[in-house]
Parts: C-alpha cells; structure tokens; sequence
C-alpha cells in the first residue's frame, strides 16, 4: 500500500471556503505529497506509510478513545437505583446524572473540535483526559445529588474529547476509503463496549458500592491517558493548523455547515444515530413489558443486536470499501433502516395481527445490523469534506448526533406503556429524514463517476 497524498472532497462539488481554511482545501490535491502522520510522543512529525498507520496500539488507543464515552454512560446504569437511596433523592434527580452527562459530551466537542484544529491533537486530548480522570474521581467521592450531577456535567465535557479528537485523528491519518475502513474498524472496538459495560458495572456492584462503578472508571480514564500521553504522537502539523481565536473557530463551522453536502452527511448521520437512541431508550420496555421477554433474554437480545452492528461494521470494512461506492453503500444501509422500521410500525399497529417477541427481535436486528454501515460512512463521506477543519467538523458530526438522539430519545414514550407504536414511528420518522437528507443535499447521483 503506498503513501497517500492529502485529502481531497468528494467531486459533488467543491466545498465552500472559510476564512481560516487554507486556498488547498478547495481544490484537487496530487498524491505526491505523502501525508504526516502520528510519531512517538516528542518525535519531530514525520511522513509513515500505510502499514505503520495500521499499527496495533494506535488503532487500539483510537478504539480506547471511541469506547470511552458509552463506558462512562453505560457502566453507571446498574448503580442508578443504589444512588437514589444513597443519596436520599428521588429518581428524577438521579437521572439528571445521566442527562448531564450526555449534555456535557455534546457540547464539549463544539469546544475541543475547534481547539484541536488551533494547538494540534495531542494537548487538547491530554488536557480533557486529565480532567476527566479528575472530575470522575469527585464523583466517586460526591456527597450530595447536586455535586454527582455537576462533575457528571464536567465529565461529560471533558470526555469528549477522546470522541470528538479520535476522529480527527482518523481523518488527518486516512484519505478515502482507507479512511471509511478504518472507521469500521474502531466500530469493532468501540461497538463491544455499551454490551460489556453494564455488565462490567453491574459485577462491580457485587463487590462494591455504586462509588465503586466511579473509581473503576478513574482508573480506565487513567490508563488511556498515560498510554496516550506515552504512545500516541501529534498528527496535526503546525503548518496544517487554524489560527485566529474563536471568532475564526465560528466562521469555520460556520462555512462548514454552509457546505451542503457537508451538512447533508451531518444530518443523515444525525437522525440515523436518533433512530438507534429511540431503540436503546425503548428496547427494554418494549422486548420485556409488551412481548414479555425477562431479563435475561433482554440481554441476549440487546447483545445480539450489538453483534450484527459489529459484523455488518467489519462486512462494509473489508468486503465492501473499496468494490462499491461509498454513497451507493450508504444509500443501502440507510433503505434497510427504513425498511426494517416500516416492517416495526405494520408490526406493532397491528397489520399482520398479533405479532410475537420473535417478529419484533428480527426486524430491531436487522435494524441495529444496518447501523454498522451507515454510521462509520456517513463520518467518513463528511470528513473527506473537510481536510482543512477536521476539528471542527468532527465536534459537528458529534454534537448533532447526541442532541438529536437526545431530543427523539424522549419520545418513545409519549403514548404510554402499552404500544410499541411510539418507538416505531420515531424510528421511521428518523430514518426517513436520514435518506431525505442524504438524497437531498448529498445529491449522490452528481457523484457517480467517484472511486469513493
């Protein structure tokens, strides 16, 4: 595999310049110039070529990066009943330690995204793991319900910039379709950790108290750090850095979401990501309350799904990038998610009559399965936009997820706890505005001609 040069947008059309974006950015670049990439902590940035970005331990630390975030929310799920007697709070205020958290890790990247493109890779990441290690060793020692929620706050802003700062790594190191099986890749590693931290989290309560589920995770925030601070090298060099202060960080964005392929992507990722927020939100009520699965095959069933997204991850990595165009895999994986939501409303409105638990599981599986596809392309069809910004674009991609996956989260539950309907029609709701976006603003028959 040979050195790859920097990189270029898709040929939709060219991207809007923005006023920190260097004149490159907007036009073809020729592969003659290899691209500088991650070097050992302290080593002057150096080109690499393919096998050495393919290293193990990167890949595992970017994996680490991606994978902290759902282990910060999804460990603590087991302690939330704990924490309520604990603390002496009503559940409702419990569960705003969730909400912080979520809140934090989406605003964070609108912060970090942009500091990351200004000082390079590695000093924003040090800096936001360092506090998140602190932040989540408070919480451990939190007295009040007050305090848990305002470090869960902080916690969450500083973890994202393991996110937010992982992608932009990825996209400063790969071009392409390199860059899309990568993604799938991290997917391999990140998408094992909301199946494993509840578990993790609910074998920590055995032996300790839900202040236990805290330190366990300090200790994870500690070792990511070192190991980066040791091992992961700074991948954006400086003559490839923004200047100006936050003014320019806004018009940046701004320019960014000013390019409607960029935004199309964006959004199509966004409301694709609500789809799964709507089924992780409802999932338990619906399998266990309405279909009657116990616990336990609530668990199998949330694990296998967890798997297909996994496989279907590392299918469109190594079998698909590279033989089929980027948008073309894309448009598929996003006419299976509506597919598979539209089966979910006839379902559970009752067009084919009664339906079993199994019907329901099949068609949330082929829906989960699908996720593996669209996700990690829509984040590499949208950073291929923006060699220029890759910061700030990723903070973008990131935020518009969370907040729309927060907003449609809520809704699962609007008609009660008889019906699955609501889960259903926010799923398709969602996934209908995905392709809507993606056909609309994306416009990929423009790009037909396109190896990627």
């Amino acid at each position: 595999m040979s050195e790859r040069g920097p990189a270029t947008a898709p040929s939709h059309e060219p991207p809007p310049e923005t006023p920190s974006a260097p004149q490159a950015a907007s036009t073809p670049q020729t592969p003659s110039t290899p691209k500088t990439v991650a070097v050992p902590a302290g080593a002057p940035s150096a080109p690499l070529t393919a096998a050495r970005r393919t290293g193990l331990l990167v890949t595992f630390i970017l994996g680490g990066l991606s994978a902290l975030p759902p282990l910060s929310m999804d460990m603590y799920l087991p302690a939330l009943p704990q924490v309520t007697g604990a603390l002496h709070s009503p559940a409702a205020t419990i569960q705003l330690t969730l909400t912080a958290c979520l809140a934090g890790m989406a605003l964070g990247q609108l912060v970090i995204g942009p500091m990351s493109d200004k000082w390079g890779r590695r000093r924003p990441l040090l800096i936001g793991m360092v506090v998140y290690v602190l932040a989540t060793a408070i919480c451990a020692l939190a007295p009040t319900a007050e305090l848990l929620i305002g470090f869960r706050l902080l916690q969450g802003l500083a973890g994202s910039a393991a996110i937010v700062i992982a992608r932009a790594v990825v996209r400063d190191l790969y071009d392409g379709v390199e860059m899309a099986r990568f993604f799938s890749t991290l997917m391999l590693i990140s998408g094992v950790a909301p199946i494993i931290a509840p578990l993790i989290g609910g074998q920590i309560l055995r032996f300790a108290d839900w202040r236990g589920v805290f330190v366990v995770l300090t200790g994870v925030g500690a070792v990511l750090t070192l190991v980066v601070w040791r091992s992961l090298g700074e991948t954006l060099p400086p003559e490839r850095r923004q200047t100006g202060g936050v003014g320019s960080a806004l018009r940046t964005m701004r320019g960014l979401l000013a390019d409607r392929v960029f935004a199309g992507y964006t959004l199509a990722g966004g409301f694709a990501f609500a789809t799964l927020f709507s089924y992780i939100s409802a999932s338990p009520f619906v399998v266990q309350e309405i279909y009657g699965a116990s616990p336990q095959a609530f668990s199998l069933l949330f694990g296998l799904n967890s798997v297909g997204l996994i496989a279907a991850g590392q299918v469109n990595g190594k079998l698909l990038v590279g033989r089929v165009r980027l948008d073309k895999v894309l448009g598929g994986g996003l006419a299976v998610i509506t597919a598979a939501s539209v089966s979910l409303l006839l379902m559970s409105t009752g067009v084919f009559g009664e339906v079993g638990l199994v019907p329901i599981a099949s068609a949330l599986f082929v829906l989960m399965s699908a996720m593996g596809v669209v996700l990690p392309n829509t984040n590499a069809l949208a950073l291929m936009r923006t060699p220029h910004a890759a910061g700030s674009a990723s903070a973008l991609l990131g935020t518009s997820s969370f907040l729309v996956g927060a907003i449609a989260s809520p809704l699962v539950g609007i008609a009660g706890e008889d019906t699955a309907v609501p889960m259903a029609l926010v799923q398709l709701v969602c996934s209908l505005l995905a392709a809507a976006c993606f056909a609309g603003m994306c416009r990929p028959w423009q790009n037909r001609d396109s190896a990627v």
